[in-house]
């Protein structure tokens, strides 16, 4: 029996160096903030996997608490990691590749060329993209956790496929938190208000919020939200869900999720 030489190995003291022994390193991510270094690596059966190590002490920690998260969460849309390795003092983790384009990003067409072809694609089909995401939170709800660094980043959208999926979860954490620094990470154009205070509770309303936005954005037609292509029904309750106050929006993702499909 050949052994899988990504799944069934649990250290690798040179990760580079051993992926292209194993099989054609096709990409590599470097340039990122998150402390980590990421690898394209197609194996010998022609099958292609994401390979994510840490080489920053903060990365570490990301890459730690992305494992605690994947271990205890799991839906069709999150791209789940199957297996994490040492390599030299550090970690590694190892998902499915998946075809698709963030939504993040510089190119053609402004704020990223991905994000301009999906707010050009038929309302249904955007309408389908954010049903997922929400779904997908309901189940991230469930699991007593809360969504930390949520951005346009974190969705792959595979447009010949027309499937949304969910990548570079590590920040999410269980809840609710009281915030104990200055703000968490992430994008101001996604972050509740209470994200920017420290002593401020972090729940399941912060999720409320941060979810109303990426409907608001992924529904409009640019990035100065002047172009809203949903209903009024669905604008109503984004505007509930991104209240200042979280008091006043939903209570959690799940009542937020019914409320959007009533509206839909």
């Amino acid at each position: 029996m050949v052994l899988h030489p990504l799944l069934a190995i649990d250290d690798v003291p040179d990760l580079e160096l051993y992926l292209g022994r194993v099989g054609e390193v096709f990409t590599t991510f470097r340039e990122s903030d998150s402390g980590c270094v990421s690898y394209g690596v197609r194996l010998a059966d022609g099958k292609r996997w994401f390979v994510k190590e840490a080489v920053t002490a903060e990365g570490l920690r990301s890459l730690e608490r992305g494992w605690t998260f994947h271990r205890a969460v799991r839906h069709p849309a999150i791209v789940p990691q199957f297996h994490r390795l040492a390599t030299k003092g550090s970690w590694a983790v190892v998902m499915p590749w998946h075809e698709g384009d963030a939504l993040y990003g510089n190119g053609p067409g402004g704020r990223g060329s991905a994000m301009a072809r999906l707010r050009a694609l038929p309302v249904p089909e955007v309408l389908r993209a954010v049903g997922r995401i929400l779904d997908a939170h309901v189940v991230v709800e469930d699991s007593g956790r809360v969504a930390v660094d949520f951005y346009d980043g974190s969705l792959l959208y595979d447009f010949d496929a027309g499937v949304m999926r969910l990548i570079d979860l590590d920040e999410y954490r269980p809840g609710p938190f009281v915030l104990e620094e200055e703000r968490l990470p992430g994008s101001r154009r996604f972050m509740a208000p209470e994200e920017f205070s420290r002593g401020a509770l972090i729940d399941s309303r912060t999720t409320v919020f941060t979810l109303g936005r990426t409907a608001r954005l992924l529904l409009d037609g640019g990035d100065e939200e002047q172009e809203w292509r949903g209903t009024a029904a669905q604008l109503a309750v984004i505007a509930r869900a991104t209240r200042a106050e979280p008091a006043r929006r939903f209570g959690t993702v799940g009542e937020l999720s019914a409320a959007w499909r009533d509206a839909s």
